[in-house]
């Protein structure tokens, strides 16, 4: 019965790894379209001056600060903080992503960035599944070894007290 389980966990481990990391990977990768088919460029004007920045906000690795732009869509103005390159006076245009009502959406992600993310996201799901089964098949072991313990016990107590009283 033992060998049947430890078979049958690690094809089951095999399958749910595979199996969860693919659909996890391909519904990230859509995610990924979907969220880049609703981002649209639109131009916005600084607001602002970058050197006058929202207080306490960090500058960005790329050198970018945060600002305060204004844009337009279909008719109706919006504001928003988005990166600009430090320095940048008031009246500067600059290009922001929107999403389908005029709200600021992170940039697209590129095809490369795409891949990476849903393989990631493949690998980290595809080994909780596969840990999971694992775990499982361990699971069904221990009972199975606690139940043999159990039986060798009652054994025990039947055979011991007979082969005690054969040795004294």
């Amino acid at each position: 019965m033992e060998a049947w389980i430890v078979l049958a966990t690690w094809v089951f481990v095999l399958l749910a790894g595979v199996v969860a990391g693919r659909t996890a990977a391909a519904a990230a990768d859509h995610a990924v379209a979907v969220r880049n088919a609703h981002a649209h460029p639109v131009q916005a004007v600084q607001v602002e001056d970058a050197a006058r920045a929202p207080q306490g906000v960090p500058e960005y690795s790329d050198g970018s600060v945060w600002a305060k732009v204004s844009w337009t869509v279909a008719g109706v103005t919006h504001t928003g903080l988005t990166k600009v390159e430090p320095g940048q006076r008031a009246g500067t245009a600059v290009t922001v992503w929107t999403g389908r009502g005029g709200e600021l959406v992170a940039r697209p992600v590129g095809d490369d960035q795409a891949r990476v993310q849903a393989r990631l996201v493949g690998s980290l799901v595809g080994a909780c599944a596969a840990g999971g089964m694992l775990v499982c098949g361990l699971f069904a072991r221990g009972r199975l070894d606690r139940r043999r313990m159990e039986e060798w016990d009652r054994e025990w107590e039947s055979v011991g007290p007979r082969w005690r009283r054969t040795i004294g």
